[in-house]
C-alpha cells in the first residue's frame, strides 16, 4: 500500500468526448477553481499577474509568453495551477496531530491536495507515527549533521523538479557539487532526457530551434506524442494563429484529443466572437510506439520525390549518403503494420511534407517515453536535415516542455552527467574544484537505494515516489533510507514514504512576495524556447514560517560546507548576488542582471537557430540512420501508455474529471479498443486486474474500470501517477536511461487475480 494510490469506490459517469476545447467550459473550470480556493480578491489579484511582464511566471507548463501579451495571460490549467499554490486552506501541526502517517497513507492524491499549504517545517522521527513541528534552526542542523556523517557525499542523492528558480536550481547545484558528488537527478530524466540527448547527437544542442514567433511562418506544423489542449494550452492558441495564417496541422498520435479538433480562445468571447477555429488538417491515429515507421515511410518518400534540400545538405550536414542508402529498400507491409497507418494516408501526409517550405515540428513525451525513445526523435531531425528546416524563420524542432523551468534547471547546472566544459567554467566562476564522476539519474538513484548505495534523499520540490516508475520497489527503497527531506508547498504522497528520519520544509510559491532583507526580490526562469525572463509574486504569504528556496538552500550550505569561500547567506541578501555568480559561472549569462530587466528577458545563445550553425565535434548537423524498434506482441497481449488528465498537472490531481474525454468521478480507468473488449467479453465499467510483464517478473495492478475508447486495437491507456506502478524500473529508453511508461506490456484479467513469477 505504501507509495501506492489507494483504490477507492468512486461512481464513474461517461459522456461523449468534447469536440472543442476550452470556450465557455474553459472560464467556468477556471472560474469554479479560482473562486473556491482563492476566494474573489486573490482570485482578481493573481490572475492580473500570472505571466505578466511585472508578474510572475505560470507554475503551470513552460509555454513561452507572447511578446505583446493580453491582459488574462494565462490557460484553465494554468488558472488550476495558481489556485492550487494559492489556496486559502493550510495544513498545520494541528492537522499533523489529528491525522496519523497510516490514515494519511490511505487518502487520496486527490484528498492530499486539497488539504491546502503546508505552514511550517514538520519532522518525523524514527518510528514515530506523526509528523511534528520543528523549528528551522534545528531542522537545518538535523540535515547539515546528516549530510556530514555520511562516509562518502556520494551516497546522498538530491532531486529537483521543474518549477525551481533559476536562482534556486543554482545555488542548489553549486552546493551539491561542493559537497562532492554530481547525484543530482531531475523530473527531466523522466521526460525530455531522450529530446536532449538525440538533438545534441545531431544538431550539438538539447534544445528547441524554434521561437513563438516562427509559429506566425511556419506553413505546415507537426504535433507528434502530444496531448497541447490538457499539458500546454496555450499552445492552442499559437496553433489557432497559424492556422488562421495558412498552416496546415498534422496531429501524430494513439489518442484523437479533442485540443487538436477544434479550439475556441475564452477571451473571443470578450470581442463578440462566437466563432472556433478547427486545428488538424490531419490525425494520423498511429499505434503506441509506431511513430519510427511512420517516420522512417515520410523521409523515404521525401527522398523520392527529390524535393530533399540539396544545398542545405551539402553545406551543413553529414551522413546523408549513408542515411539515404538505408531507406533504399522499405518494407511497406512492416511500415503498415508497425504505425497502424495506410500507405494511402502517409501518403497524403507526405505530399504535405514534400510541398512544405518550413515545417515545425513539436513533440512530448509519446516520443520521449520509449525504449527508442532517442533514436524516434532522430528520425524527427532526418525529416528536418532532409527540407533544410533548421535555422529558417518559421520552421525548426520544438520539444515541448512540461515543468515551468525544467529547461532552466538544466541549463544552469541540475544535471547529474555535467560536461567537462561545463564543470570548467563553473570551477572558473566559483573558484572552487567539482567532481567529475557522473552521478546518478533518476532511474539509478532508485536502484542505487535498493542496493543500500544510498543513505540520505533530498527532494527540492517535486513528489518523488508519484512521478517515478515502478511504485513499489520505488517506494521500498525509500523507506531503506536513513534520511528523506522534501522542500515543498502542498502535502503530496512523497510525504508518506519516509526513511528513518523525515522532514517537509515549507516553501514560498511563485505567487507569493519574497522579501529578503527587507528588499522584495524576484527570481527568473527559462520557458520552452530559452527565454529567460523574471518571475515575481506579489501575494502575502500563506504564513510567517515559510522560506524562499534560495532562503533554505543557502542556510543550508553555510551550516553544512565549514571551508566554502562562497558567501552563502550573502547571496540570499539580494538575488542580484546569485545572478552574479551564474554571469561568471554558466555561459550565455553574461550580463545576466542587466538583461533579464528587459521587459521580455532575452534569449540564450541557440546556434542552429541564430546563424544555422551546429555546435557537434565537426560543425555540421548529422543524419541518424537506426533500426526500426520490434513492436511486436504476443497474442494475448496489449500495449499500454500512461497519460494525464484534463484535471491534472504531473502528479497534482485538481479533480476526478477528464472533461475533453467525457469520464468524470474516477481516475481508476483503463482506456481500450471496443473490438479487444468484445474479443474479451468485457463490458464497460467492468472492473479488471492489469498485470505488466517484463523480463519474466510480472506487476500486478487491480480494480480498474474498462471503458471503450478510440485508441487502436492491442493498445491500452490508463491515468498515472495510479498506472506508475505497472511501469518496470529496468524498462528505459536507449542511451537516456527514460522510463518506457509509454510501452508497457501488459495483459488483463477479471479482477483479483494473482500474478506470479514467470
Amino acid at each position: 500500500m505504501k507509495g501506492k494510490t489507494p483504490i477507492e469506490d468512486i461512481p464513474l459517469k461517461l459522456g461523449k468526448p468534447k469536440t472543442t476545447a476550452a470556450g465557455i467550459p474553459a472560464i467556468i473550470s477556471s472560474a469554479k477553481q479560482s473562486l473556491k480556493k482563492m476566494g474573489l480578491s486573490n482570485t482578481i489579484k493573481t490572475l492580473r499577474m500570472v505571466n505578466q511582464k511585472d508578474g510572475f511566471d505560470c507554475p503551470g507548463c513552460a509555454w513561452p509568453d507572447p511578446e505583446h501579451r493580453s491582459p488574462f495571460e494565462f490557460c484553465e490549467n494554468g488558472a488550476k495551477a495558481v489556485a492550487n499554490e494559492a489556496m486559502k486552506a493550510n495544513v498545520d501541526a494541528k492537522f499533523f496531530t489529528k491525522y496519523s502517517l497510516e490514515e494519511l497513507i490511505g487518502k487520496s492524491d486527490y484528498w492530499l491536495n486539497n488539504q491546502g499549504r503546508i505552514k511550517q517545517p514538520m519532522y518525523l522521527a524514527s518510528g514515530a507515527t506523526h509528523y511534528t513541528p520543528i523549528s528551522w534552526e534545528k531542522s537545518l542542523e538535523l540535515i547539515s549533521n546528516k549530510l556530514n556523517s555520511l562516509p562518502n557525499p556520494n551516497r546522498a542523492v538530491f532531486y529537483t523538479s521543474g518549477r525551481t528558480s533559476n536562482e534556486a536550481a543554482f545555488l542548489y547545484q553549486a552546493f551539491v557539487r561542493l559537497l562532492g558528488t554530481n547525484n543530482l537527478p531531475d523530473c527531466s530524466n523522466m521526460c525530455h532526457e531522450s529530446s536532449g540527448k538525440a538533438l545534441v547527437q545531431t544538431i550539438g544542442i538539447g534544445k528547441g530551434t524554434v521561437t513563438l514567433d516562427d509559429f506566425n511562418h511556419a506553413d505546415t506544423i507537426l504535433v507528434i506524442g502530444q496531448n497541447p489542449g490538457t499539458n500546454h494550452p496555450r499552445m492552442l492558441t499559437a496553433l489557432r494563429d497559424a492556422k488562421l495564417k495558412g498552416a496546415k496541422i498534422i496531429h501524430i498520435n494513439p489518442l484523437p484529443e479533442t485540443g487538436l479538433v477544434r479550439f475556441k480562445h475564452p477571451q473571443d468571447y470578450m470581442k463578440l466572437d462566437l466563432s472556433s477555429t478547427g486545428l488538424a488538417d490531419m490525425h494520423l491515429q498511429v499505434k503506441i510506439g509506431g511513430d519510427a515507421a511512420l517516420l522512417r515511410a515520410i523521409n523515404k518518400l521525401t527522398i523520392d520525390s527529390e524535393s530533399i534540400d540539396k544545398k542545405f545538405i551539402s553545406r551543413k550536414t553529414k551522413s546523408y549518403n549513408e542515411f539515404a542508402k538505408s531507406l533504399q529498400q522499405i518494407d511497406w507491409e512492416r511500415i503498415e503494420n508497425d504505425s497502424g497507418i495506410p500507405k494511402s494516408e502517409i501518403k497524403k501526409f507526405s505530399d504535405i511534407i514534400v510541398k512544405s517550405k518550413s515545417i515545425i515540428s513539436c513533440w512530448a513525451m509519446g516520443l520521449t517515453q520509449h525504449k527508442n525513445g532517442v533514436h524516434v526523435i532522430q528520425e524527427v531531425v532526418n525529416l528536418h536535415l532532409l527540407g533544410g528546416h533548421i535555422g529558417r524563420i518559421g520552421a525548426g524542432l520544438c520539444p515541448v516542455r512540461g515543468h515551468s523551468n525544467v529547461q532552466g534547471n538544466r541549463t544552469v547546472g541540475i544535471w547529474e552527467a555535467p560536461s567537462d566544459s561545463f564543470i570548467e567554467k563553473m570551477e572558473l566562476g566559483l573558484e572552487n574544484s567539482m567532481p567529475r564522476k557522473h552521478g546518478y539519474d533518476v532511474v539509478n538513484a532508485i536502484t542505487a537505494m535498493e542496493n543500500s548505495e544510498v543513505d540520505f534523499l533530498f527532494c527540492l520540490g517535486g513528489n518523488f515516489i508519484s512521478a517515478t516508475p515502478d511504485t513499489t520497489r520505488t517506494a521500498n527503497a525509500v523507506s531503506q533510507l536513513e534520511m528523506v527531506v522534501n522542500v515543498s508547498t502542498k502535502l503530496n504522497r512523497s510525504h508518506l514514504v519516509n526513511g528513518k528520519e523525515s522532514l517537509i520544509l515549507p516553501c514560498l510559491g511563485r505567487t507569493e512576495a519574497d522579501i529578503q532583507a527587507g528588499i522584495e526580490q524576484f527570481v527568473t526562469v527559462e520557458n520552452s524556447m530559452g527565454i529567460v525572463h523574471k518571475s515575481q509574486g506579489k501575494l502575502k504569504p500563506t504564513s510567517n514560517m515559510l522560506r524562499s528556496e534560495p532562503w533554505i538552500i543557502a542556510n543550508l550550505a553555510d551550516m553544512t560546507l565549514h571551508d566554502s569561500n562562497i558567501d552563502w547567506l550573502g547571496c540570499i541578501e539580494h538575488y542580484d548576488k546569485i545572478r552574479d555568480l551564474i554571469s561568471k559561472s554558466v555561459s550565455g549569462f553574461e550580463d545576466y542582471n542587466s538583461r533579464v530587466r528587459q521587459p521580455n528577458g532575452f534569449y540564450l545563445p541557440n546556434p542552429p537557430k541564430d546563424s544555422c550553425e551546429f555546435d557537434t565535434n565537426d560543425g555540421f548537423a548529422h543524419f541518424s540512420v537506426n533500426p526500426l524498434p520490434d513492436v511486436s506482441i504476443n497474442n494475448d497481449e496489449f500495449v499500454m501508455m500512461t497519460i494525464r488528465s484534463h484535471d491534472q498537472y504531473n502528479t497534482t490531481i485538481y479533480g476526478l474529471d477528464d472533461r475533453y474525454r467525457g469520464i468524470k468521478g474516477n481516475r481508476r480507468i483503463l482506456m481500450m479498443n471496443p473490438r479487444d473488449m468484445l474479443e474479451l467479453d468485457l463490458k464497460t465499467k467492468d472492473l479488471v486486474d492489469i498485470t505488466s510483464h517484463f523480463r519474466g517478473v510480472k506487476r500486478l495492478s487491480s480494480k480498474w474500470l474498462v471503458i471503450p475508447y478510440n485508441i487502436p486495437k492491442r493498445n491500452l491507456a490508463a491515468y498515472f501517477p495510479e498506472a506508475n506502478e505497472l511501469v518496470p524500473l529496468e524498462s528505459t529508453s536507449e542511451i537516456s536511461n527514460t522510463p518506457t511508461s509509454k510501452w508497457i506490456i501488459c495483459t488483463i484479467s477479471e479482477s483479483n487475480s494473482i500474478a506470479e513469477e514467470e
